[in-house]
């Protein structure tokens, strides 16, 4: 994300004005079975989509599945860890069987394994391979899928102001990302170079960012990629945003935060549900009174 001058607000924007989809629009959201994840498939499925909920744990999700029915809500489930590259490939299989087409794809799942004032890269590793990769992948998976009508096919992925690019103090690996032919490849060396400097034990002078570096970097790579998405589809009934639901209260705080999942998650569909004609891509949204966005 560029540190630049925010643009206009989407606060004004209403779903009741803006209702393009039906039960026939299908929303795919990861990392589901709790937290913002769990509400983001709540919302969804209470304005009338088909949502397919997934999560790692299979005991877990069936009970989130099931807590949702207690509401007169059915969504479907399908187990997936989006750190197991073929946990994504059975995924995408049953999908692309069962459904066919996509028309929302919400990037939620994501680890970190630090308490709030911690700041060990001991699990960079998954970190970055869950946050990072495991979102590529299943976009990648998932890309053949995407419908791609008048009323555009959509990827949301949940991101952090932590992986601003501002955060990044190593004014090399700034230029790298902010170069307007950034690559696949660009970014998968900036994460090599992380990685290399966790094992070597220099990264705590290389200029990466200071706040959960581990997570904060996948976030970075996060945000590239989907700026690079972003550039690839445009025009091609692809948008592409992503959006920082900030200090939430989850388990990944530990209960902490200045709202619940389920204020983040009414700001992630209403985003996640903008209506074609003001629909944005490569755009970063942040905040809730109002929703800032700036340029990925």
């Amino acid at each position: 994300m560029e540190s630049k001058e925010p643009e206009p607000s989407f606060s004004s924007l209403s779903l009741s004005s803006t209702r393009w989809w039906s039960e026939d629009t299908v929303a795919i959201v990861t990392g589901a079975n709790k937290g913002i994840g769990f509400a983001m498939v709540k919302r969804l499925a209470e304005l009338g989509l088909t949502v397919i909920l997934t999560a790692r744990d299979t005991t877990r999700g069936h009970k989130a599945v099931e807590s949702l029915e207690g509401l007169g809500l059915h969504v479907h489930f399908f187990c997936l860890d989006v750190s197991d590259p073929a946990s994504i490939k059975t995924f995408a299989a049953w999908f692309g069987q069962k459904f066919g087409a996509l028309d929302i794809l919400v990037n939620n799942a994501a680890v970190s394994f630090n308490d709030i004032n911690e700041n060990s890269v001991e699990h960079a590793e998954a970190v970055i391979k869950t946050n990072f990769y495991g979102a590529k992948l299943l976009i990648e998976a998932l890309l053949p899928m995407f419908r791609r009508s008048a009323s555009v096919s959509r990827i949301l992925n949940i991101s952090s102001r932590l992986g601003s690019i501002n955060k990044v103090r190593n004014p090399k690996i700034k230029q790298i990302l902010q170069n307007d032919k950034l690559s696949e490849e660009h970014i998968d060396g900036v994460v090599s170079m992380f990685l290399e400097n966790v094992k070597s034990g220099t990264w705590m002078n290389q200029g990466w960012p200071e706040i959960w570096t581990d997570y904060a970097v996948s976030k970075v790579a996060l945000n590239a990629y989907s700026r690079l998405l972003a550039k690839r589809y445009e025009g091609c009934g692809l948008s592409v945003n992503c959006f920082c639901p900030g200090f939430t209260q989850t388990s990944m705080t530990r209960g902490k935060g200045t709202h619940t999942a389920d204020d983040a998650a009414g700001v992630g569909a209403m985003l996640a549900l903008i209506s074609p004609e003001e629909l944005p891509s490569g755009k970063f949204f942040v905040g809730f009174n109002p929703i800032i966005n700036s340029k990925l």
